[in-house]
This record gives structure tokens, sequence and C-alpha cells, in this order.
């Protein structure tokens, strides 16, 4: 009897230890889940608006400026002579931030996206220059590639008319909405802590994408 108390009291000792064992392993294994809690519930009508629809106010234009113009409340974005490629950078710096906006695209291959807080992280837009397919909703690392895909987009993704695209980037966390429907978590370990967003328009490429409704707010 002394005994099998003794065994109920051992088991009762190690069952907070092994608890935090299982823990550590499900932290371990959980770096690019899905499941990542990065959930933003917030309306559309209170991000502040990056992008007013008339000109470039609050981001940074280029020298010589070929490739972006404000047009009918709509950001054209269009490639350079000798296809020469831009990013138009905001003025202002992010932490915790979300991106609301729509995008269409227009001719060529379309190759865009969004620089996450410096020219390193991007969420892409359009077809990847590497795999030659669209990846759209995907991060892509320098060094890494496409760590992950984003999913559903090719049932989701409208061709000729505009999507809808949030993008929440909360400390490392990465996580894309398209047309309502979330498609992609990822754990970036190359984040940075501040920076401005950019909207890259990719050289190489004879192509035209347009924005419109662009808001961009803190978290």
């Amino acid at each position: 009897m002394i005994r099998l108390i003794a065994i109920c009291f051992g088991l009762i000792l190690a069952a907070p230890l092994l608890a935090q064992e299982d823990a550590q392993v499900a932290n371990k294994d959980s770096g690019n889940s899905a499941t990542t809690d990065s959930t933003v519930d917030v309306s559309k009508e209170k991000i502040p608006s990056a992008f007013n629809g008339k000109d470039l106010t609050g981001w940074k234009v280029p020298e010589n400026n070929v490739w972006w113009s404000a047009k009918d409340g709509e950001l054209k974005v269009q490639s350079g002579p000798n296809k020469k490629g831009s990013t138009l950078w905001t003025e202002k710096e992010y932490t915790d931030f979300v991106i609301d906006c729509e995008f269409k695209f227009g001719k060529g291959t379309v190759d865009s996206g969004f620089f996450m807080r410096n020219e390193h992280d991007q969420i892409q837009i359009g077809i990847s220059g590497s795999l030659k397919r669209d990846m759209t909703g995907s991060p892509y690392i320098p060094g890494k590639g496409y760590p992950v895909e984003a999913k559903g987009v090719k049932e989701l993704l409208k061709q000729t008319d505009w999507n809808a695209m949030r993008v929440v980037a909360k400390g490392n966390v990465y996580t894309v909405w398209l047309n309502g429907k979330q498609v992609m978590t990822y754990k970036s370990d190359s984040a940075v802590e501040k920076g401005p967003i950019g909207i890259q328009l990719h050289g190489n490429r004879d192509m035209a994408i347009d924005y419109r409704k662009i808001r961009i707010g803190e978290l």
C-alpha cells in the first residue's frame, strides 16, 4: 500500500514536467505553422489611407520617375525604358502594421509585391521570375526563395479584375489574405523591427499593374 502511494505521488510530481516538455516540443515545431495566431480584427475603414488617389504624397518618389503615377484614384505602375525596375517607398516607417489594398494585373508578365520594412523580405504579387509561375501572396526571402507557398490562390485570384489583399506584419510573422480568405502565414528569421514599406516593380520585365484603395496602419 505504501509503495502504491509512493508511485502515485511520483506521477503527480512528474506531470507538470512532462507537460512542459510537450509544450517545448510543440513550440519548436510551430515555426512556420499556418495556425500561428496573427489575426487582426480591424475594419478597412479604420486603417489610415496611404494613397490619396491624386498624387504621390506620402511616398518617396524616385528621381527621373517614369514608373509611378496617380490617375483616377489609382496608382499606375508601368515598366520604364530598358525594362528598368523601381521601388516606391513610404515616407513613414512602421513596426507592426496592416496593409489593405486592391490590385489589378495589367499587360505583360507582372512581378510586383510589398517589401516588408526593408528591401529583403517581400510578399509577392504576380509571376515569380525564378519559378515562372504565379506566387501571389507568398513570401520571397533572398537566400531562401519561397520558403512557403500561399494556399488556394489559383481559385481566388482574378486575372482581369480587381483583387483585395490584406498583409499583416506582427513582429516577424507575416499573414496574407486574398479576396477575404487567409492564404499564408510565415515566421521570418530575417525580419527587421522597423522600416518603410515598399511597392516593387521588378526589373527586366515589360509589365503594368494598378493599385487602389491603399491603406496602411500601425497595429
